[in-house]
């Protein structure tokens, strides 16, 4: 009985005890591992879901171009609309014999060249209207003149003065190209706030200075919105144009098929005049998030 009496409590005490601080610790990260690695597979499930959600209207447009005109349409029109096969063998051949990569070549060495001499005039420009008021007072009409008229419809003009060669082509691109830059521009670097150009002044920054430090980082969203839309201005500008007189290019190619009734040339042409403009997007976009990573780093500070 006396055996019995003492090794109840030793017992009772043996339960009461806590757990070992190694184990404890042990089941502290386990249980960290399965939550990061199921906020993991969330985060991996939701962005699966939502790029298959943005890739399902892509998937249904090319199932229809590939049955529609099989299936749905009669015989007449699908010499106009050939089936994505089709179309896709026909830019095979291009790219086997290399018309494509030249047309496409040619295209872009006159858009780039455009597109960069509007980059450039359109930014410092815009920099210069939004700091100097009265240079916006003169200014200002005339561009609201020139902004507002196509520039397709100065292409004869472009023609007449500058001739069918590439002047004329590369011109067109930057007058088209140069207006979103410069709007957007002096929209961007008018709505910086006030405070912050104060607080930098305060500081003792020049003007240098706070032009690099203030006012171009906090514009440069504004900024790529037009580039962007300068972007996608400057290659349909290019297209039409070159349809009007060109040798080379992708827009002589689609004319040239049209005319030649090579209709599955044709929509390989067109079909590669989208994928460039989706692919311009895209890298306009990463850089747009290079030169916008400061804002990012503010907003996770913040948070």
């Amino acid at each position: 009985m006396s055996t019995t009496l003492t090794r109840q409590p030793a017992a009772a005490t043996a339960q009461g005890q806590p757990p070992a601080v190694g184990s404890h610790s042990l089941s502290k990260a386990a249980s960290k591992r399965t939550t990061a690695a199921a906020t993991f597979l969330r985060a991996v499930a939701s962005r699966l879901g939502s790029g298959a959600w943005k890739a399902a209207g892509i998937l249904a447009f090319l199932a229809l171009w590939e049955l529609g005109p099989t299936y749905l349409a009669d015989s007449s029109t699908r010499v106009f609309l050939p089936p994505l096969h089709d179309v896709l063998g026909a830019w095979g051949k291009l790219y086997e014999s290399g018309t494509i990569q030249g047309h496409l070549a040619a295209s872009l060495t006159r858009s780039v060249t455009g597109f960069g001499a509007a980059l450039v005039a359109g930014i410092s420009l815009g920099l210069l209207i939004a700091w100097y008021p009265r240079l916006n007072a003169v200014l200002n009409p005339l561009l609201e003149l020139f902004r507002n008229t196509a520039a397709l419809a100065l292409l004869p003009v472009f023609t007449l003065l500058l001739g069918i060669g590439e002047e004329s082509k590369i011109s067109i691109v930057a007058y088209a190209a140069f207006f979103p830059v410069l709007l957007n521009t002096i929209a961007g670097v008018k709505t910086v706030d006030p405070l912050l150009i104060r607080a930098a002044k305060s500081l003792g920054l020049n003007s240098f200075r706070l032009f690099q430090k203030v006012i171009l980082p906090s514009a440069v969203p504004t900024i790529f919105t037009g580039i962007r839309m300068a972007g996608t201005a400057s290659i349909l500008v290019l297209i039409a144009a070159e349809m009007v007189g060109a040798k080379a290019g992708l827009g002589y190619l689609i004319v040239n098929a049209q005319s030649s009734f090579l209709i599955p040339d044709m929509y390989a042409g067109i079909l590669t005049v989208s994928l460039l403009g989706l692919a311009v997007n895209f890298l306009l976009v990463a850089l747009e998030r290079h030169f916008s990573r400061w804002r990012t780093a503010v907003g996770a500070a913040s948070a």
